[in-house]
């Protein structure tokens, strides 16, 4: 069901989340000065507490690549300034990349039940928006933007960045997708593979009493010649299921001549695989740095 590290890790078993992080959180270093935390990239509306506020973590010097990066969670859950067993887990991604001349903002978005799929989409594309606008004054290539996202944040991050209307005069330079859930709910196999129908009815249905949210929700139905290159990361640790979501996106991309790589990381999980991207010595990393290297 995408579930994300928040979920696996918290709602474990306390041991697993003190041996997993102990095993796989390596710190990474970067000044306090070059982090901007807090930075609110849209308008919140009244008595919004949640979902409207990014960190930027910037490099030494100009002319640096941006990673706009957001979480898993089940749609529902997750934040930014998640911490696990003592983990600052995804400010560690931010603070890995940026001591290596990529820029990340780690943002949040507002979360269902108190939204729906589109407006976390919105969020999203705000989020971008306020990145294109900002980051020269920080130091950062406009042009250079990057969407990356693990579970549910790699299927907002798809939608964002596979909607040729959405971002007018801003095309994403390439999309990492991580462990990506829900990324075509129409395909009854993987509903046979043993994902349950109800969990994605419940998050991205609504109102609607056809099939029609089934495509409209699903980044594999979005895919297009012109789409920004990709880099396909997961688990082989994960559920069959989620294997064959983000295998059918790679088929997507080839389909569409858009080019993409699919790497599998062995001996991690779908929650563990979060921990390796912020380590230089395991799979996951390695790949995002050469592939954004690639679009340099």
């Amino acid at each position: 069901m995408g579930l994300a590290l928040t979920a696996a890790l918290l709602g474990g078993c306390a041991a697993v989340t003190a041996i997993g992080v102990k095993l796989l959180y390596r710190r990474a270093e970067l000044p306090d000065a070059q982090v901007v935390r807090d930075v609110a990239y849209r308008v919140a509306a009244a008595g919004e507490t949640h979902g409207d506020r990014l960190d930027l973590y910037r490099p030494a010097g100009t002319g640096w690549p941006v990673i706009v990066f957001v979480h898993g969670g089940n749609w529902d859950s997750g934040s930014k300034d998640l911490r696990a067993g003592g983990a600052d887990v995804y400010a560690n991604i931010g603070r890995f990349y940026a001591a290596r001349g990529i820029g990340v903002a780690v943002i949040d978005y507002r979360l269902q039940p108190g939204v729906d799929w589109r407006t976390q989409v919105a969020d999203v594309r705000e989020a971008v928006r306020w990145v294109h606008a900002n980051v020269a004054s920080h130091g950062g290539r406009p042009d250079r933007i990057f969407l990356m996202g693990h579970s549910a944040g790699a299927h907002l991050s798809l939608l964002v960045a596979l909607d040729t209307l959405a971002l007018p005069g801003i095309r994403p330079r390439g999309v990492i997708a991580v462990s990506g859930a829900g990324l075509d709910l129409v395909d009854e196999q993987t509903y046979a593979l043993g994902e349950d129908p109800r969990y994605y009815s419940k998050r991205f249905q609504g109102g609607d009493t056809t099939a029609a949210w089934q495509r409209a929700a699903s980044p594999v139905h979005h895919v297009h010649a012109g789409a920004p290159p990709m880099l396909i990361l997961y688990a082989a640790g994960e559920k069959r299921a989620l294997h064959r979501q983000s295998q059918l996106l790679a088929a997507a991309l080839d389909s569409a001549g858009v080019p993409q790589r699919t790497v599998i990381v062995p001996g991690e999980s779908h929650s563990r695989i979060v921990l390796t991207l912020s380590r230089p010595d395991r799979t996951a990393a390695p790949a995002v740095l050469e592939f954004l290297e690639a679009l340099r």
